[in-house]
């Protein structure tokens, strides 16, 4: 139960979600979920700690303890004026691009802009490029993510702490199901300390089938595409 009581004060203590996740960008403008959805899902991760007190669940309890204190070293991140969204999505791009030769970056530059999306790099290297499309894309979202949206309600008054677990509940979910779907790109974000706030950014990618699409010159073009509109 520490670690789920630390993670809940720290946040509490900061209002870091309340501030910060006001200015974070979410793909599709929509809410990560209601105020019920997530004071049962808050219920239900306090729950899991009672396997804490058997042998059997073990690993159960150690995993919940481990996310509580990565999400927590996430959310420093975030004070830190870090653009985490920024950060994801340049992490993402820089894998689609490791191994792109000058001449498909370009193939895909000149769909971009046939489709009126002009990407604004300028040299056409790997490094160069991702760095550009993760910036056109943060901008085209435009979106702000507020924490009423997040939890549906005021922090600290409505979904007390229950409410404020279920974001930490939200973020685990997330995480886990991007090592399922992409692992390369969960390590990838584990390494930054970052794979416990994909959940800002997984209906953006969920909608522009950033997983599905091949890696094509044409379906990372479209992938794209998709993000930034």
């Amino acid at each position: 139960m520490y670690y789920r009581n630390e993670v809940i004060d720290f946040l509490q203590a900061n209002k870091i979600l309340a501030i910060k996740l006001d200015h974070a960008l979410t793909g599709v403008g929509k809410s990560v979920s209601n105020q019920i959805e997530m004071i049962g899902e808050g219920a239900t991760r306090a729950l899991y700690y009672a396997s804490c007190f058997t042998d059997e669940y073990q690993d159960v309890c150690q995993q919940q303890k481990t996310e509580d204190i990565r999400f927590k070293n996430s959310v420093v991140h975030l004070m830190m004026h870090r653009d985490i969204v920024y950060d994801m999505l340049k992490i993402y791009f820089e894998g689609i691009f490791r191994f792109k030769t000058t001449e498909q970056i370009e193939h895909i530059k000149k769909m971009l802009m046939a489709a009126n999306v002009h990407i604004a790099a300028s040299a056409l290297t790997n490094a160069g490029f991702a760095l550009a499309v993760a910036s056109a894309v943060a901008i085209g979202l435009n979106l702000s993510l507020n924490m009423s949206a997040l939890v549906g309600g005021k922090v600290g008054a409505l979904i007390g702490v229950t409410g404020l677990y279920g974001v930490v509940q939200k973020a685990a979910d997330s995480a886990r199901r991007l090592h399922y779907t992409y692992p390369s790109y969960y390590s990838a974000l584990y390494v930054q300390e970052l794979e416990m706030m994909y959940f800002l950014v997984e209906p953006l990618f969920g909608q522009a089938g950033a997983f599905q699409q091949s890696t094509s010159e044409r379906g990372i073009a479209d992938t794209i595409i998709r993000m930034i509109r």
